[in-house]
């Protein structure tokens, strides 16, 4: 091996650094989302964060139509539609961003860049006034940030060094191993539990929940033995028509009664919110909940009473997220669209 790629620096694929963030942990937070994940959820919120590759998306309403673009691709991978949208074959387009670099009214945006621990470290540093003052951090999500495991163990060791505090929010699936070289630099974890029934996990993920379920006990029972990490919070993304059932989070509940007694300090119901829809269109694809009304409060009070009595500690279960009010919905194309953790 050479001298230099024995020093070459560790890089991670990053999506997204969101500052002021105050729904992934306590304080004030920025929030750094990673490219990758191993889940395909049919409701998810981010999904320009499911691919590790970058990928390019269009803005409509940025748009001039110069057709620079179009010209400039090395590989030809975008052409013009019959109504002057932007279309990108993904077949072809590698994410060079050739052309995102050509336009003039940054219509065009490349999603997920390169960062070096050092390069990523200094830019989150830049918050740490906000940090000390609300008892805030830095919460790593995604994607899945366990599928870049060399990049975020060197970070969260960096952060703390700095007593930075710091949260994990992992939907779970990932190798048992990776997960236990993480947990010694995580003060808090934000576990996603959506589905308990195994068919219907497969049908609304693409994935088993049966590693997920064992790495929240392997979770648990290291928070019970060890020092770090202080906290586990549970996050259940409350679907309609498919998560939010009353065997759904009853089983859960009964799952999370089954761990290690008092290592679930907060089991919330993150109510569904469906302001992503644009980001689907951005990338050319359809999205199945567009059209799917916000519950209800009442349904949300609803679910809430059955995890309260689904044998956990009732004073740990919590609803978030803004529900129907006055049987009103919002569009799903409204902007901006900020990324969400837990309900993804």
């Amino acid at each position: 091996m050479s001298e230099t790629a024995k020093t070459a620096p560790i890089t991670g694929r990053v999506l997204e650094i969101q500052r002021m963030s105050t729904e992934d942990g306590p304080g004030i937070r920025t929030t750094v989302f990673m490219k990758g994940c191993p889940l395909h959820c049919s409701w998810c919120h981010n999904p320009e964060s499911i691919s590790h590759s970058p990928q390019v998306q269009w803005i409509a309403s940025r748009c001039i139509g110069c057709r620079m673009c179009e010209h400039i691709c090395p590989r030809q991978a975008l052409t013009i539609g019959d109504g002057g949208e932007i279309i990108i074959s993904r077949d072809l387009c590698r994410g060079c961003g050739t052309c995102v670099e050509a336009c003039p009214t940054t219509a065009l945006e490349l999603l997920g860049r390169m960062w070096t621990v050092d390069e990523l470290l200094s830019e989150l540093l830049k918050d740490l006034s906000y940090f000390k003052k609300s008892k805030g951090g830095i919460t790593l999500s995604g994607g899945e940030c366990t599928m870049q495991p060399e990049f975020v163990i060197a970070l969260l060791r960096e952060l703390r060094e700095r007593g930075i505090h710091t949260a994990l929010d992992t939907c779970g699936l990932c190798r048992t191993e990776v997960l236990l070289e993480i947990l010694p630099y995580t003060d808090l974890v934000l576990y996603d539990l959506k589905e308990i029934d195994p068919e219907k996990h497969i049908l609304f993920t693409g994935s088993s929940n049966e590693k997920i379920i064992s790495n929240l006990h392997v979770t648990a029972e290291y928070i019970r033995e060890h020092m770090f990490p202080g906290e586990l919070w549970i996050r259940t993304p409350v679907i309609p028509g498919a998560t939010d059932r009353d065997d759904n989070i009853r089983g859960i509940g009964e799952c999370i009664a089954a761990l290690p007694e008092k290592s679930v300090a907060r089991w919330e119901l993150c109510a569904f919110n469906n302001l992503c829809g644009d980001k689907y269109t951005r990338l050319g694809k359809k999205w199945e909940f567009a059209q799917t009304p916000l519950l209800t409060t009442e349904q949300m009070e609803h679910l809430t009473y059955i995890a309260q009595q689904s044998g956990v500690d009732p004073s740990i279960v919590f609803f978030t997220g803004s529900p129907q009010v006055s049987g009103t919905a919002h569009s799903g194309n409204e902007s901006p669209q900020p990324r969400t953790s837990g309900c993804r």
